[in-house]
Parts: C-alpha cells; structure tokens; sequence
C-alpha cells in the first residue's frame, strides 16, 4: 500500500522511469538466458537463471533504495520497480507448477519401487530416478523463488515505511520562529530576487539568441492545440454553458450543469495549454534544468488559478443570483467570491516562490519565511471568512430576492472556519510551518476539487433520472435535432449520467492522491494492481482479462450471427434444402457458436473452468438425490430469462391460469390474475407446457364480439346497421378494418360476429363493451328486432261433455244469471267455437 508522499514541492523535470532499476538489472539476465535455453534445459534450470537475475536486480534495488532515503519521488519509482521485479518471481514460481504436476501424474502411473528386493525394467527404474530428481530440483528452485518473493515484499514495506518517516518528519519538522529568522528571510528575498532576474534574463538573452524559432513553434504549437480543444469543447457543451445563461428561471439540473461544465470545460483548457506549453518546451530544449521548474510551476499554477476562479464563479455566481447553487446573498456571495481568490492568489505565490527557492537553491530560511507569511495569511482570510454574514434570511429566501442585507454562517460552519483559521495560525507561529502550509495549500485545493466532484456527482444523478435529460437545455436539442422519443432521451440520459460518474471519479480521485502526496509511480502501481489482480481469498481477478474475455465473446457472438445468415442465405437457399431443414442447421449452428463463444470469453477472463465441472458434478449428485423437479426448475428458469418466450408486464395464459406476470426468478414465474391474486407458477411448466402471450412482440390484438338479432331481420341490413356503429367506436384500429361475420342463423334468430384490432389488447374489455353498446343504439334507431318469434295460438282439444257445459254457461252469463264464480265477459256470442289458449309464459 503506497504511503503519502511529502509536502508539495517543484515537479522533477528529468525524473527516472519507474521502471529503470529493473531495466538496469536486465543485462544479467540476458546475458544468462542463453546458456540455458539450449536443447537439453529443463523448466527448473530456465527458471533458476531467471531466479538469479531477479535476485541480482533486487539487490542493486536495495541500495538505491538505501542511497535515496531523503527523496521520496525516487523511493517511489524504486518501490514501482520493486513490485515489478516481485511479480516476475512470483510468474517464475507459477511457471513451474504445470511440470511439478505432471512429474506427480508420471511418477504415479509408474508406482512405487517394488518391494523386496523385486527386479523391475531398467528403463521404468532410469525414468522413475530422473523424475524424482527433476522434482527434488524444482521443488528447491520454488523454495528459493518464495524466499526471494517474501525478500521483494520487506524491500517493499520497507520502502513504504521510509516514505511514511520522510512525509512526517517534513509536515512535523519544527522551525524556531522568531524575529532573527524573519529578519534573515526578509533579507533574503532581495538577494534572491536579483539571483533569479540574473538567471532569466541569461536565459532570456540565450534563448531569443539561439533558440527563437524554437520557442516560438512552441508556443504557436500549445496555443493551437488549446484552441482546438476549447472551440470543440465550446461547440459541444455550447448548449449546457451559453444558451441556459438565456433562462430566467432555470431549473435545478441547468443550474448544476451550467456549474458543472462552465467550470470543466476552461480548466482543461488551461490544463492542455499548460501540458503542451511545457511539452514543447522540452521538445525544442527551451528550457534549462534550472529554468524548467519555474516554468512548470508558472504553467500549472496559472491552470490551478484558472479551476479555482471558474469554480467559485460557477457555484457562487456573482451577478446571477439565479444560477446560485448556494443560499447567499448578492454581497455574500461577492465578498466569498473575493476571498476565495484572494487565498488561492496567496496560496499559488507561495508555491512558485518555493519553486524558485529550489531552482536557485536558495538557503531553507527563506521557504520557512514564505510559507509563513503565507500561512499567516491565509488564517486571517478565513477568520475573516467567518465573519461576514453571507446567508439569505427565511423571507426573502421564500421571495426570490437575493439582493438583501445576509445572516450570520450556521453555527457549523462558522466553526470550522474559525477553527481552520485558528490552527493555521498556531501551526505557524508554533514553528510546525511545513504543516500549516500544507494544511493550507488542502484546504483551498482539495476543497475546490472536492466542490466539483459534488456538483459533478449531482448532475450525473439528476440527469440519469427518467425524465432528466429531457428538461435540459441539452435533452430538448436533441428532441427537436434528432426527433429523440422519451424512451431514448431516459436511454442516454442514464449513459449520460453514467458517463459523468467515470469522468469525476477517474479525474478528480488521482488529482486528489497526488495533492496529498501520492506519486504518479504510485497511481500506476495501484492501478495496474486494479486492474490484473484483484486478490479475494484465494481467487484472483482481472478486470482486463474480464473484459478480454467479454469483448471476445461479443465478438464470437457477432461471428456466429453473421456465419447464420451468410449459412442460411448462400449455401441452404441454393440447396433448396426444405425450410425446416434449415431452420434447424441454423439454430443448432447458433447454440453451437455460442457455446464456444461462451468457452472462449470464460478462458480468457481468468476462469477455471475446472470448477463449473465441480459445481456440474454437484448438481449431478443432487438431481440424483431427488431435486431433479428443483433442477428444472432453475433451468427452465435459465431458458426462459435467455430466450425471453415473455417478460414483466405480459399477458400471459398457461392452462387455467391468466393474468400479467409480475416477476420472473430461476425457480418460479410469479403471476397476478385479474382478481388480484398472486399465483407462483414453477418455471417447468411453461417449458414444458404450450403457453399464450397476447403481449409477446407488440400489445395489437383482436376481439370477437357475439351479437343476435330476431330471425326476421334482413342479415344485410344488419351487418350495414353494425358497420356503421362499429365504426364510431373509439380505440380501434381502421386498418384492419372491423370485419362483421354472419355466424349462423335459425328461425328464431339470426347470429353475427363483430371483429375489431386494438392497438391495445389491455383495452379489450373496455372496447368489448363499447362495440355492444354502439350496435344496440343503433339497432334501436334502425328497428331492427332483437327478440325472439311470437309464440303460435294452438287450438285446445276437448270432449263433447265440457263442450256443452261451457255453453251453458255462456247462456247462463248472457241471461245474467249465475255461473258459478266463472268470468265470462270475454266470451263472444257471436262465436260458438270453443276457446283458444297461448302457449307461452
């Protein structure tokens, strides 16, 4: 684990590669490399010259490392190559396992010496001695390689330890303050400031001299190369910085935007000035070795200066109260906006001084009275800071108004501020100067990178919101540029948001290692780590060998595809090979090509494949125990989460069950019905079983809707009467148009059929009821009969006897006189034939 470095200090402008020691150590090794790779060298002999010039390059490692105790960006690129050398002991013992075991698997099919005194073929007893010989050697050479890898590990630590001692005895070295060395700094400054006019105007003089056209293909190089980046960058977030300047009431997300990318955008600009500047320089050899560090210092700490303006700029934003992201007022924020420039001025003087203190090698008296008054300083800006009373009160926070007298910091942050200030001080005038200016120096610059990784992370989240990217300025340009519908606006902003997240963090975290003294060989290192070995117990992962694995994979899935169609379309075609044939040979084709697709990705991503045969003989053993129905279950489960027969959200029928499905796991399929209620569905059965998807590719369907007229209807009439309804009916499709079916008929009725498409098959309910009651109003207004025949009058049969009894009694009713309790009156005089009774209800 790499130690914080020292205390900032002037960047080394002719720095060692990291990897130089074991560069240096490789001759040994080369020149021992071909006196063992002859015809008759074994894996262990290799290994062992290999050994012998690892070891060689650890102990020349060590004494640079010894020689370099008080340079901590040299004792960081030694323990760089330390790692290095340790790695390559750690391939060489690893190379030797693959031998070792097949000298176990050899000496075991060969068996133990016979017992006894027994005679045995002189060629089994030769081979059995050199395979016990070679492992005797392999076995020391892998004994040797761990002694050697656990030396490489405490030259490591050790490393570390002493770069953890010089990082504290620098911030905790204790100065003696007092007048004397004020008075001896003060004093100094003057001869270091002629010092160093004499040595730039010397250069100055050589340059314009010798190297004019060098110096100005330099600059004309890196102000070209930073204008190129500043009008793409411009012309490609144009719509994030200058259009949303245009709105009177943005919205949260365009605020953090315009902060995020309004402070971004010049900051790399100055940086790729800055790193070009300085790139040329050295190019051309412009610059001297006492000249380079100012000028780096200069360059960089003019693009420091620039990400501390934009980004106070950005979230203070004096003058647009609008675009604040903080609750201050109109003077609050001016006078924050001040002294945060104020602090980061002071701050970057202090470090070009120092650098110009170490080019001209200028005595210690006068960096310690530098960083002190610096110090000093910066406390008494952030005392003052505390002080002033930036927030906006309750009211005129719920008014809008921003240009009103503010209120006192929260109790919190005034604290810190107080405290920040307070310690600076002390720290100072208590001779722990090296901490104070430190402390300083994180204060103005972790802090801002800090502010803007927040702000960066904001806008990330709010714009990977659904619906966030369509209310930026940037979201609508899209939709009116590239007619982008909501489900692709949601799409790119979570890439978007995505996107923002990696940028943050892979810029902002390394800057912040190396302000706190981290070194670029220390960065490289753990990254490197990061991404080939990651160790979790006993498994090691890569993420490069994950992602090898993935890209090849991809790229044999693609493969597969392509030699599908090209199969399908130019050799099956021509053959006239029958259809389902072909559709065969190309689906097995494509199981095939994923299979080794799959086989290929999983070996290049690291995996032992030898254990998905552990877990397949596992599962083996547990269907045979009787899980065969959990088993396929979780297969059938793995079927359908590939192949997707249904999703979440599909109408689905599956025997007697009906309803949407709700979620899908390994074992069971969870289904809600139309009454609300959840049935688990085993995955099993809709493998094994036919099942209905009525939202499988698209949610367009048809509904049938029975419909019965009285059997004297013309049927003409009637699908004309229906067609006309159908046709008013909202929320289905014209085209296909609704199709009427006369179904069947009989005397009593005749039967129709009305089909109609919906958009949507979730609607068919809805429409159903609509389309009957469209038909019955308009068979209403056209008289059609809907009701059954009449019943027909039958004639009642009765005998001679009941036939003059009932003419009795009519005389009987017509004379007035009694019938005996029966009614009569309905009875016609004029008709003597007997009555007729309905048959019906």
């Amino acid at each position: 684990m790499p130690a914080a470095g020292n205390a900032p200090a002037a960047p080394a402008a002719d720095a060692a590669p990291a990897n130089a020691p074991a560069q240096q150590a490789a001759p040994p090794d080369a020149a021992a490399k071909p006196q063992a790779q002859g015809s008759d060298a074994t894996p262990a002999s290799r290994a062992s010259v290999a050994l012998e010039a690892s070891r060689a390059a650890l102990a020349k490692l060590s004494e640079q490392a010894e020689r370099a105790r008080d340079d901590d960006n040299r004792l960081a690129e030694l323990k760089a190559s330390v790692d290095d050398v340790a790695g390559q002991i750690g391939d060489i013992s690893a190379g030797l396992k693959p031998r070792l075991d097949q000298i176990k698997a050899r000496l075991a099919e060969l068996g133990d010496p016979p017992a006894g005194g027994a005679s045995e073929p002189p060629v089994v007893s030769d081979e059995r001695k050199r395979l016990i010989a070679e492992r005797s050697e392999i076995n020391a050479v892998s004994s040797a390689a761990d002694d050697l890898a656990s030396r490489a590990s405490q030259l490591s630590g050790q490393i570390t330890e002493t770069r953890r001692t010089l990082f504290s005895s620098t911030l905790l070295r204790y100065t003696e303050i007092n007048l004397d060395m004020l008075r001896d700094g003060i004093s100094a400054i003057a001869g270091e400031g002629v010092s160093f006019y004499n040595a730039i105007s010397a250069w100055l003089i050589f340059v314009f001299t010798y190297k004019r056209i060098a110096l100005l293909s330099a600059i004309v190089l890196s102000m070209i190369s930073a204008l190129v980046l500043l009008t793409l960058t411009r012309r490609l977030f144009s719509p994030l910085i200058g259009r949303g300047r245009r709105e009177v009431e943005p919205s949260y997300i365009t605020k953090l935007s315009i902060a995020f990318w309004s402070t971004m955008v010049p900051t790399v600009a100055s940086l790729t000035f800055a790193s070009s500047s300085y790139f040329f320089l050295q190019i051309f050899k412009v610059l001297r070795p006492d000249i380079a560090p100012v000028v780096s210092a200069t360059l960089f700490g003019g693009a420091a200066l620039v990400f501390l303006w934009m980004i106070s700029h950005a979230v203070l934003a004096p003058g647009h109260g609008a675009f604040r992201l903080v609750r201050v007022s109109d003077r609050g924020a001016n006078r924050l906006v001040t002294l945060i420039v104020i602090m980061a001025v002071v701050n970057l003087l202090d470090y070009l001084l120092g650098a110009i203190s170490v080019a001209l090698r200028s005595p210690i008296v006068l960096t310690v009275t530098k960083s002190f008054v610096a110090s000093i300083i910066i406390g008494l800006i952030l005392l003052w800071m505390a002080m002033i009373r930036p927030m906006l009160p309750p009211d005129a926070e719920r008014h809008g108004a921003t240009d009103v007298e503010g209120r006192p910091w929260p109790k919190f942050i005034r604290f810190l501020l107080v405290a920040a200030g307070a310690g600076l001080i002390l720290c100072a005038v208590g001779g722990y100067v090296g901490l104070a200016r430190f402390i300083a120096g994180q204060i103005i610059i972790t802090g801002a990178i800090l502010v803007t990784m927040y702000i960066g992370i904001l806008t990330g989240k709010a714009i990977a919101k659904q619906d966030g990217l369509a209310k930026t300025v940037f979201g609508r340009y899209l939709q009116r540029r590239f007619k982008f519908e909501q489900v692709a606006l949601d799409q790119t902003g979570l890439v978007v948001g995505l996107s923002i997240y990696g940028l943050v963090f892979f810029i902002f975290i390394p800057l912040i290692l190396l302000l706190w003294g981290f070194k670029i060989a220390d960065l490289e290192a753990g990254l490197y780590q990061i991404l080939t070995n990651i160790q979790i117990g006993s498994i090691s992962i890569s993420l490069v060998g994950i992602f090898g694995g993935v890209l090849l994979f991809i790229v044999g899935f693609l493969f597969t595809r392509w030699f599908q169609r090209w199969l399908d379309s130019s050799v099956l075609a021509r053959s006239r090979v029958d259809m389902g044939v072909r559709n065969s040979v190309k689906t097995g084709i494509g199981y095939l090509g994923m299979g080794l697709a799959g086989l290929i990705g999983i070996s290049a991503a690291g995996l032992n494949l030898s254990s998905l045969a552990l877990v397949a003989g596992a599962l083996s053993l547990g269907v045979g125990f009787g899980l065969q129905n959990i088993v396929s279950n979780f297969v059938s489960g793995l079927i359908l989460l590939v192949e997707r027969p249904f999703k979440v959200g599909d109408w689905v029928i599956s025997g007697t069950t009906e309803g949407f499905v709700k979620r899908i796991s390994v074992r069971a399929t969870e289904i809600e019905t139309f009454q609300r209620q959840t049935i688990m569905v085993p995955n099993s059965l809709f493998i094994n079983a036919s099942v209905g998807n009525w939202t499988h590719r698209n949610k367009l369907g048809r509904v049938d809707v029975p419909i019965s007229v009285h059997g004297s209807n013309d049927p003409r009439h009637v699908i004309a009467v229906m067609r006309e309804a159908v046709a008013e009916v909202p929320n289905i499709l014209r085209n296909p148009e609704p199709l009427i079916y006369f179904k069947d008929f009989s005397p009593d009725k005749l039967d129709f059929e009305v089909r109609v498409y919906l958009p949507d098959i979730l609607n068919g309910l809805s429409v159903r009821t609509e389309v009957r009651i469209a038909v019955l109003e308009a068979f209403r207004k056209a008289d059609v009969a809907i009701g059954g025949p009449a019943a027909p009058e039958v004639p009642v049969k009765i005998s001679p006897e009941t036939a003059l009894l009932i003419a009795s009694l009519v005389e009987r009713g017509r004379a007035g006189e009694d019938t005996g309790g029966v009614d009569l009156s309905a009875a016609k005089a004029e008709n003597d034939a007997p009555p007729t009774v309905r048959d019906g209800p």
